[in-house]
């Protein structure tokens, strides 16, 4: 059983920047690959950006790519993401999620075994 607990979400002016904490619990940290959802009202949840277990290897959604980083401490078993130059579209509920598997023939973390609670990201205008 593994335990996410993200954190640094708020609200921010558009140009602005925060980076998003995923704290995981339990010693398998390192097995899983990790990576970042959100879900803006009325749309469909999507990837934002996903980490394979080493860190070696990353995907970013084309809306985020240069703007948003992602990484993880295996030691601290936490994973981490860093949004630059922010937009207004970019408000939404962002989740963390841990999957066995970092790439599917359904795509990047299609078969997230956990999920965090999410936090809120708001971009002002």
């Amino acid at each position: 059983q593994v335990q996410l607990v993200e954190s640094g979400g708020g609200l921010v002016q558009a140009g602005g920047s925060l980076r998003l904490s995923c704290a995981a619990s339990g010693r398998t940290f390192s097995t899983y690959a990790m990576g970042w959802f959100r879900q803006a009202p009325g749309k469909e949840r999507e990837i934002v950006a996903a980490i394979s277990r080493s860190g070696y290897s990353t995907y970013y959604a084309d809306s985020v790519k240069g703007r948003f980083t992602i990484s993880r401490d295996n030691a601290k078993n936490t994973v981490y993401l860093q949004m630059n130059s922010l937009k207004p579209e970019d408000t939404a509920v962002y989740y963390c999620a841990a999957a066995q598997a970092y790439y599917s023939g359904s795509g990047y973390l299609s078969e997230a075994d956990y999920w965090g609670q999410g936090t809120q990201v708001t971009v002002s205008s």
